[in-house]
């Protein structure tokens, strides 16, 4: 393409490249931009609460309250419900954000572990859903950020103290069957895999 010899041929060659590299990065970020889908607000919202409400099984997301709370920690109802189940879109490109359903002793155990409170203050069990598969860091740190992600199917969760020294239950998730996440922790609780 370029004939020069020295210095200034090898500088228009670089310039050349980089002209057509960056030709070739707009057209492919107009096309991507082209082909997403656009949705309506409308439309978002129906979206999140379709998701929220795959966390749970059916008799339990019919009259649900469906909620996403920002990174704040203020809470939006998409839906208001009557069962005391709130259901949440979660963020499906996050790791440990799953879309799930937790009754109000769960909400109250997942306040307490965001803010970090050194036990859970729930007095009753609670009961969660994620139904729709999680990711998560850790079986046994509760706050690993850094761990490759580790994919979990669709499971139920009892949000209660369980030791694996009284229960024999296994403390490493598994495909099937019930385990203990985080044990040893003040934030152990209950796994059972697939759908009740």
């Amino acid at each position: 393409m370029f004939r020069r010899k020295g210095k200034l041929g090898v500088l228009a060659v670089i310039f050349a490249t980089l002209a057509l590299a960056g030709i070739g990065a707009r057209a492919a970020a107009r096309n991507h931009a082209l082909q997403q889908p656009t949705m309506t607000p409308d439309e978002l919202v129906k979206a999140k609460i379709a998701r929220a409400l795959s966390a749970a099984p059916p008799d339990v997301a019919k009259d649900a309250t469906v909620a996403e709370m920002n990174f704040l920690g203020k809470m939006t109802i998409l839906r208001p419900g009557t069962n005391g189940f709130t259901c949440m879109p979660g963020d499906p490109t996050g790791v440990g954000q799953p879309a799930m359903c937790e009754d109000e002793a769960s909400m109250q155990w997942s306040k307490d572990f965001a803010d970090h409170k050194p036990k859970p203050t729930n007095t009753v069990p609670g009961i969660t859903y994620m139904l729709a598969g999680a990711t998560q860091r850790s079986d046994s740190d509760p706050y690993d950020t850094t761990s490759k992600p580790i994919s979990i199917g669709p499971h139920w969760m009892i949000m209660w103290p369980f030791d694996p020294k009284t229960t024999g239950l296994p403390t490493t998730h598994k495909p099937t069957g019930a385990y203990i996440m985080w044990a040893g922790s003040p934030y152990a609780h209950l796994h059972v895999m697939g759908r009740p």
